[in-house]
């Protein structure tokens, strides 16, 4: 008899048979409240974790730049002192510019674009065309020059904007340490 009872038990429970989830919402197809909030934390946390993604190409564009001339600037170092010879760095605040050349003053050939001379143009390159070379100062002038030793001629910054973010790449006077700030 147990087995009877509970198949008619069974048989008045208003959701055995139905559609479950007609039963549990009854008539209204609407959102429950729990849903609609689940969804809003999803969309939140979606949206928290797409603002950085989402900062300016400028703040980009800037970084980019200061760790490309410092990094050219290393270069130019390091080409000093394995070749023995000297090289500089030259810029051209007026073509938002740079170029880096040898002890005759002779451009040299990029290491990675070959046929193309080293020389670096914001204003031209898309990916960099938001950046401006506000000023230049190597002991009054705008190029820094390597020894055979890697130590710079002279020491002095290089500052660059984007809409309000400036950096300011630095060579040391004695040493050629350089920096971004």
């Amino acid at each position: 008899m147990p087995d009877s009872t509970y198949q008619t038990a069974r048989l008045h429970c208003p959701y055995v048979g139905e559609d479950t989830r007609d039963g549990l919402r009854g008539i209204s197809g609407g959102f429950t409240m729990v849903e609609i909030i689940i969804v809003v934390v999803i969309i939140a946390i979606a949206a928290l974790a797409a603002v950085p993604m989402m900062s300016s190409a400028a703040s980009i564009q800037i970084r980019s730049a200061a760790n490309m001339i410092a990094a050219d600037l290393e270069y130019a170092r390091s080409m000093s002192i394995s070749r023995g010879e000297r090289y500089s760095v030259v810029f051209d605040g007026n073509a938002e510019s740079y170029r880096i050349e040898d002890q005759d003053n002779n451009v040299i050939q990029h290491p990675v674009k070959k046929g193309f001379d080293y020389v670096i143009n914001f204003q031209n390159d898309s990916r960099l065309n938001k950046v401006d070379i506000t000023s230049i100062n190597f002991n009054t002038t705008s190029r820094v020059e390597f020894d055979c030793l890697g130590s710079p001629d002279n020491g002095g910054t290089v500052t660059l904007q984007a809409d309000s973010t400036n950096k300011t790449i630095t060579v040391e006077h004695v040493t050629g340490f350089i920096s971004i700030q």
